[in-house]
């Protein structure tokens, strides 16, 4: 199959990875098109572009998701290591993707066969396509989170920082984003249509480049979802900060393997509802400005 090839790396570390930031401007993840307003004015807006990729693990079709498709291979691994059909230490050999056909294909040294696992889904609460195979609380059960600290200025310096920076959000709305941070500073930023490609993303990145997550934090735009803790569990980080707001089952689960979980985090306003002993709250908030009304997201007064 003709495409781009990616293979993992052997080492790392957070001085050599990488960043990625997400480029508003690149032609292929907005279209303009044209409509009218509440008056009947003519206008004309960016919107997002989704677009079908269809994962095959080795011979296997494994989903097809929709997607802006700016980082396939990342998808592609990050969406197999949190379904759990790629092990942290698999040897993958190959990653190839071809943009005529939209697939990507994942090739392990070992033999995989996920034909059972793939008749047993469970519908999630993401939006788009967020369906998890299989038993979603073998993903949790014994884990062991690293012991983290979560100071309250670093949080204010990394929401400050995500809010502000150029995005699709701000191009063209109608987009989820998640952020790997380190202390107040975003060193991955992924956006898509739905928050769980997103996560699928930084995962799939992570591994990658064989970054060390136990001393980073997870942003999502979206819900505290069982998803989302799952999600951000299995990556082995220790701290998940929201804009929005949470559900039950995921202050549960964050609570079962002690994760942080902080939400409805706009301006100088926070709530944790899990892991409360990581928090050093060592920010003035006499310093922190609100939330400008540019920044705001979809539902931020809902919360």
């Amino acid at each position: 199959m003709a495409g781009t090839q990616a293979k993992p790396e052997t080492e790392g570390s957070d001085q050599r990875m990488p960043r990625v930031m997400p480029d508003p401007h690149n032609p292929r993840l907005t279209e303009r098109v044209t409509g009218i307003d509440q008056t009947g004015a003519p206008v004309e807006i960016s919107v997002p572009v989704e677009r079908p990729l269809t994962l095959y693990l080795n011979s296997q079709e494994i989903v097809t998701m929709m997607t802006i498709n700016d980082y396939p291979e990342y998808l592609a691994l990050g969406y197999l290591l949190n379904q759990n059909m790629l092990k942290p230490d698999d040897t993958v050999t190959e990653v190839v993707y071809d943009d005529d056909l939209q697939v990507v294909v994942v090739y392990t040294e070992r033999g995989t066969n996920f034909e059972q696992k793939l008749k047993k889904k469970t519908l999630t609460s993401g939006c788009a396509q967020g369906t998890a195979f299989g038993d979603l609380m073998e993903a949790i059960e014994g884990a062991t989170l690293p012991e983290a600290e979560l100071r309250t200025s670093w949080l204010y310096q990394m929401t400050h920082a995500i809010n502000t920076a150029p995005s699709l959000y701000l191009e063209a709305g109608a987009i989820h984003g998640c952020v790997l941070c380190k202390a107040g500073e975003p060193i991955c930023y992924m956006e898509d249509v739905g928050r769980h490609n997103a996560v699928d993303k930084i995962a799939g990145w992570a591994w990658r480049h064989k970054v060390d997550t136990a001393d980073k934090i997870m942003y999502t735009t979206g819900r505290l979802t069982s998803e989302m803790v799952i999600k951000t569990v299995r990556m082995g980080i220790p701290v998940l900060v929201s804009r929005s707001g949470f559900t039950a089952w995921g202050v549960q689960l964050a609570r079962q393997v002690g994760l942080t979980l902080v939400g409805r985090t706009k301006g100088k306003r926070f709530i944790a509802l899990s892991g409360q002993e990581r928090i050093v709250f060592d920010q003035n908030l006499e310093f922190v400005a609100e939330e400008s009304a540019r920044h705001r997201r979809k539902g931020s007064d809902d919360d």
